[in-house]
């Protein structure tokens, strides 16, 4: 990787889980009211040939990792998780009531926070109430976050004969100096523990989430990770770069000081190392961040142009509605978002007073939509066009002039009405998104929002 590009396109910028990004939604056009309309419209669309995809987040941790950017809390008291699931399923059939029939469920995915926090026998009333209100389409794709420490052989039986296939460890790096930092400390026989149970269990796809830049974390330190995981060889690795946040995630980022932490060369230093390394034993990259095996579903879909990204990250599961249920989830009706409340009591309150529990969202004008396609392709398939009059936006010959200095600097190669990323590019596939994301353009940040793209 050249160390010019790298401190040229170093900036702060989105991961581009939606479009418009969070901080630019329109709160004050958004309201209960509209959401719900787009949602019944996408719904009718959409539930018989798609069905819809559920996110249930689970945020409660009994310890706080410092890396973790997503909305927890921290707490030894497992008297909140049956408060906490009756919410979850009453939240469910707030949104049944506005559908008016059952909601065919075409990928399920339990996020948190920690899933594996709450007991086999919870998750399974959980798991009951929802197939109770919902019908399973014959190929649902369901998935779980699963702790290595605290993953159990009941938990992957329950959730196996529920019909999940596919669970992610969160690995992260198997240095100690760099887990105490974190405060995830969980040696490499947990995670074959649970890898091999999983696979024993019936799970088709075995996932590990590795992350490069961490704090104390060397070259040699993603070396060592990645050959402990070749060991393994789990389907899927998400090696994502630590996104170091720590004036929107507070005190948890606050654990270590800058200076701990890699430079941006020494980040995509490691970022290089371990790409290769993967690539060696025969995974596939796959839009950004992501290797797949060749069996796995998630190569599959890259390969017929199916893959797809939402708040949950890639999935090969594509559905134009997707309902978040719990705390800050996040759901997408294709044409609006809607944000739940973060606090776990002011959302449990809405559900008892029979109010759907969001707070915050956007209505996308149809600008946004065709920006949100562009976008989606990069990210998915790394390469986008405009042949066709409904992909063109009268910001796009502005839009071109910008990626004229990402083309020469060889990061993307054009072609008739359209656009390539290079292999050389896929590092800045963050950056190439940028240029249109007309919403970032007309109004830079005055603080910084995002992290860094390097």
């Amino acid at each position: 990787m050249c160390a010019p590009l790298i401190t040229k396109y170093n900036v702060a910028g989105p991961r581009y889980t939606s479009y418009p990004t969070v901080p630019y939604w329109d709160n004050e056009t958004f309201s209960l009211k509209r959401w719900k309309e787009s949602l019944k419209k996408s719904f009718l669309e959409s539930n018989d040939s798609q069905g819809i995809s559920l996110y249930i987040h689970l945020p409660f941790c009994e310890s706080l990792c410092t890396f973790c950017g997503c909305n927890k809390r921290i707490t030894k008291n497992h008297d909140v998780e049956v408060p906490y699931l009756k919410s979850v399923l009453k939240e469910l059939q707030l949104y049944i009531d506005i559908f008016e029939e059952r909601p065919v469920i075409k990928e399920l995915h339990l996020g948190g926070g920690t899933p594996t926090f709450f007991t086999p026998q919870n998750l399974q009333m959980l798991l009951e109430g929802l197939f109770r209100r919902t019908k399973k389409a014959p190929n649902a794709d369901l998935s779980f976050e699963g702790h290595p420490n605290n993953t159990s052989d009941e938990h992957l039986c329950v959730l196996a004969s529920f019909g999940f296939t596919r669970v992610s460890y969160g690995v992260q790096d198997y240095n100690e100096t760099v887990q105490k930092a974190i405060h995830r400390i969980q040696p490499f026989e947990n995670v074959k523990k649970v890898t091999e149970a999983a696979r024993n269990a019936g799970f088709t796809s075995v996932g590990h989430d590795i992350i490069f830049g961490l704090p104390f974390q060397k070259k040699e330190h993603i070396i060592h990770t990645i050959e402990r995981t070749k060991e393994l060889m789990p389907d899927r690795i998400a090696f994502y770069s630590y996104a170091h946040v720590p004036w929107l995630k507070g005190n948890g980022q606050r654990g270590f000081k800058e200076e701990h932490l890699p430079s941006a060369e020494e980040k995509r230093v490691q970022y290089e190392t371990g790409k290769q390394m993967l690539l060696d034993a025969g995974y596939v990259e796959i839009g950004m961040d992501h290797f797949a095996l060749p069996t796995d579903s998630l190569f599959k879909a890259s390969v017929s142009k199916t893959i797809h990204r939402n708040f949950m990250g890639y999935t090969d599961s594509k559905t134009q509605v997707m309902i978040g249920l719990g705390a800050s989830a996040i759901s997408d009706s294709w044409y609006s978002f809607a944000q739940n409340e973060k606090g776990v009591e002011a959302y449990q309150d809405l559900v008892e007073n029979n109010i759907i529990p969001v707070y915050r969202g956007h209505v996308l004008t149809n600008e946004d939509l065709v920006i949100r396609k562009h976008i989606l392709n990069l990210m998915c398939s790394l390469e986008t066009y405009w042949s066709d009059p409904k992909d063109y936006f009268q910001e796009l010959p502005d839009v071109l002039v910008k990626l004229k200095e990402i083309e020469k600097d060889g990061l993307i190669e054009f072609q008739k009405d359209g656009l390539i990323v290079t292999e050389k590019g896929r590092p800045f596939v963050r950056n190439i998104c940028m240029a249109f994301d007309l919403l970032l353009q007309r109004k830079k940040p005055e603080t910084q929002l995002f992290s860094m793209t390097i």
